[in-house]
């Protein structure tokens, strides 16, 4: 059976134009396992990683709100609160589903950690915004908390934190297994749990975010994966992208995308981890990397959609 990593991007946990209430969580939640039944249907091997945006940024208002009470809860916590919660939605939407289509498929939710290097200059210099924009009175109040605010000018104040590279997916050996026993896996949401290991050999979780779609490709480089989906908003990577001579890419090798990206093509918060992402995991040994819409899934692991990505 071919083993199938699924990445899913943010907006596969909210509504289109972006609400995140509970309740359009789990409607679209529900939505996307019915992509992903079709993938199992079809004899896949399934392992499922997601964003978290939207819910941690909805973490971090009420750490906001609830400064001035009780201490703001740590974006390492917060990783670990929200993949419990999408994991939890999730495995029971897949649950539901194949039960629906008669596949006797046991789905499990892991929660994960990623090693990142606690020399990563990402800590030494914060540069990725999260979270809203706040006055400066409501800014000095979360700095008083140990946090780093920048002045963003007219639209006030916003975080900013480290966003280190993924060394290692530490619990990669559970998904390996759990993979092995039969199970559709959910792993490495958000990215993983960020953690550094002290001189002591101690793990310690740190206050920074790990691109989720960089995180997946080591973990997939791991798990004998062969074929990494990135689900997003779009049905493929495009260059000159918002022109009138925009156009998708088909199918490329990681030395062409690459060149693409050297010339500006991918917007560094959006597509460009996305493509480097790809490239790294057909590099690493992976036979295909594809960047497609959810609901071209299906097509998408077969390699009939979306951007394909291979090595040579």
């Amino acid at each position: 059976m071919t083993r199938v990593l699924v990445a899913l991007g943010g907006n596969a946990m909210t509504t289109s134009d972006g609400r995140a209430r509970p309740e359009d969580q789990i409607a679209a939640v529900a939505g996307a396992a019915e992509r992903i039944a079709d993938v199992v249907a079809a004899g896949t091997d399934v392992l499922i990683t997601h964003g978290n945006g939207p819910q941690v940024g909805n973490l971090l208002v009420k750490n906001e709100l609830a400064a001035s009470v009780v201490p703001p809860v740590p974006l390492d916590w917060c990783v670990a609160q929200t993949q419990g919660t999408i994991g939890f939605i999730l495995q029971n939407a897949l649950e539901r589903v194949f039960a629906e289509r008669g596949l006797a498929v046991p789905v499990v939710a892991l929660v994960s950690r990623t090693l990142v290097d606690a020399d990563d200059p990402g800590f030494t210099n914060p540069t990725k915004p999260i979270g809203r924009y706040l006055s400066a009175a409501e800014a000095a109040v979360m700095v008083e908390h140990g946090q780093i605010w920048r002045d963003r000018g007219e639209r006030g104040w916003r975080r900013v934190v480290a966003s280190p590279e993924p060394v290692e997916v530490l619990d990669a050996a559970a998904v390996r297994g759990l993979l092995g026993a039969g199970y559709v896996v959910i792993a490495g949401g958000g990215g993983g749990i960020p953690v550094v290991r002290d001189p002591d050999g101690v793990l310690r979780g740190v206050e920074a975010v790990i691109d989720k779609d960089l995180s997946a490709a080591v973990l997939g480089a791991v798990v004998g994966v062969r074929r990494l989906v990135i689900a997003t908003d779009v049905p493929a990577a495009y260059v000159d992208w918002g022109t009138d001579r925009s156009r998708p890419l088909g199918e490329v090798t990681a030395a062409e995308l690459r060149r693409y990206a050297a010339d500006g093509q991918f917007a560094s918060g959006s597509m460009g981890p996305k493509v480097e992402a790809a490239c790294r995991f057909v590099e690493s040994g992976g036979d295909q990397a594809v960047i497609s819409s959810l609901d071209r899934i299906t097509d998408a692991v077969a390699g009939r959609a979306g951007t394909v990505v291979r090595k040579g």
